[in-house]
This record gives structure tokens, C-alpha cells and sequence, in this order.
């Protein structure tokens, strides 16, 4: 037989996916499910921890106990750097997202910080730095609403942004068509990149920024950004809440048969 906060997990469970409690909705307060007979004050925080350790609920001092959202984001793939988007357009690459999902979005719900620092070792070795080589580090926190989705910290040669809106920390892309936009006017065109994902667990800074629940992993992405003649322009990671993401490509199936081997 099931322990009490079990059947209790379970009962709530099932209102939340037959639509009795909705997305942000706020779940009773402990003491009256308490009172209503549920179960001692004991039973039912262990019955909404494991909603959470289950992503059915996020819990925080003050608020309570919310149901999430649970249709995710599309992280759509190479759709989303389409020259057309960015170059003659202003739509930047977490916006195509936004309108890929059918989902609102302000461009104020990107802020970012830019800083001079010494380049870590991962942007380093991307763009062929010496150690203790300068680097603008442009970190930016992305959020749906007033929910955190992801963070993106980009990582520049000084010689290719110096004075460029790239270095502005004004929040929202960097002026129409974002920084791939500044780069293409300053005469780095990007052309290919190469992207790396991998999931993890969350630091302590992360799942705070993140407004993480508790057990929630991270995906990590590392992407290079080169121009045609194989010159890196941007190293960037990438910090994503795992369940707020969708990760979709499309692209056409290669055959490296005809015409060399392909990546």
C-alpha cells in the first residue's frame, strides 16, 4: 500500500493533468489541505516535493506551490540563423524561436552584461588565443514572461567589436538584426557554425538564476561562429533550463557520395 503523501502526490497529480489546476495556478497552501482532511503538515510537503522532483510544480519562499507550464519551447535549429531572419529582417535567434513555438515575446526580456575579461580556456582554444588573451564577454539572461529560459554568454576578439553595439549593454538585441547583423556590417559575414550540446546538473548559481526546480538538469551548448574563410568571429555557451526547451532540426539528409564527405 502507498504511503499517505503518495496517494496525496498522486491525487494532485492527476487534477493537474485533467486541467483542474493550470499552468502558474497556485496549489492550495499546506495547512489547508490540512485542513481539509488530506493529511498532516508532514504528508503534504512530501507530496508537493515530489510533484516537484517530478516537474509537475515549482515551489518558492512567499509564492508557493505553482503547476509549470508544460509545453516547452521550440529550440529550433539551423532555421534559426537564417540570414533572411537577421540581415534583412530583425528577427535574432531567440525570437525565431519565440515565433516558431506561436509564443509573445519582448525584446526587453533579454539583458545582458559586457565586460573586458581574460578569454576562458573554452573561448581560448576557440578562437586560436594565446593564454591571458582579452576577450569582450557579452553574457546575456533570456526569460519568457518573468520565467529565466536560458542564459548566453558570446565571446569576441576586441579587434572584431571594438565600438560596435555588440559592447553595449543596453538589455534587447544588439540594434536591428542582433550581433550577427553588427558582425555582417563590419565585414564578418558569418557562414557556418558548429554546435555542441550536452546535458548536466546545475550549479548552485544556475538553478538560482534558472529558477530551477529542484532536480532539474541543465543542456549546455557550445557554438562557433566562423566566416567563410574559416575565421572565428564568435564562441558562445549556452545554459538552458532542460525542461523549457524543445530541441527541433530539419535538414536535408546528406550523401557523401556525391560531392565529399560531409559534417
Amino acid at each position: 500500500m502507498a504511503p499517505k503523501w503518495r496517494e496525496l502526490a498522486d491525487k494532485l497529480a492527476e487534477q493537474i493533468k485533467n486541467g483542474d489546476y493550470t499552468p502558474g495556478q497556485l496549489l492550495p497552501q499546506i495547512r489547508d489541505l490540512v485542513e481539509a482532511g488530506e493529511g498532516s503538515k508532514a504528508t503534504v510537503n512530501a507530496a508537493y516535493k515530489a510533484l516537484e522532483a517530478e516537474g509537475l510544480v515549482t515551489s518558492s519562499r512567499g509564492v508557493g506551490t505553482m503547476v509549470r507550464a508544460q509545453t516547452p519551447l521550440k529550440r529550433i535549429g539551423i532555421s534559426r540563423y537564417d540570414k533572411a531572419k537577421w540581415r534583412d529582417g530583425d528577427e535574432v535567434a531567440f525570437i525565431a524561436d519565440r515565433v516558431a513555438s506561436g509564443r509573445t515575446y519582448r525584446r526587453g526580456e533579454q539583458t545582458q552584461s559586457v565586460s573586458l575579461i581574460e578569454a576562458p580556456a573554452p573561448a581560448a582554444e576557440a578562437h586560436g588565443l594565446p593564454a591571458g588573451a582579452q576577450v569582450y564577454a557579452r553574457a546575456r539572461l533570456v526569460k519568457e514572461g518573468e520565467q529565466p529560459t536560458h542564459t548566453l554568454t558570446s565571446y569576441y576578439r576586441p579587434e572584431h567589436v571594438e565600438g560596435t553595439r555588440i559592447v553595449d549593454p543596453t538589455p534587447g538585441p544588439a540594434g536591428r538584426g542582433g550581433g550577427f547583423r553588427v558582425l555582417y556590417d563590419a565585414g564578418y559575414e558569418i557562414d557556418h557554425m558548429k554546435e555542441r550540446i550536452f546535458a548536466r546538473v546545475p550549479t548552485a548559481d544556475e538553478a538560482k538564476i534558472l529558477k530551477l526546480p529542484t532536480g532539474e538538469p541543465v543542456v549546455e551548448l557550445h557554438r562557433t561562429t566562423y566566416t567563410e574563410d574559416g575565421t572565428v568571429v564568435e564562441f558562445a555557451i549556452g545554459v538552458h533550463a532542460a525542461s523549457r526547451f524543445a530541441w527541433e532540426y530539419e535538414f536535408k539528409v546528406p550523401d557523401s557520395a556525391e560531392g565529399g564527405e560531409q559534417q
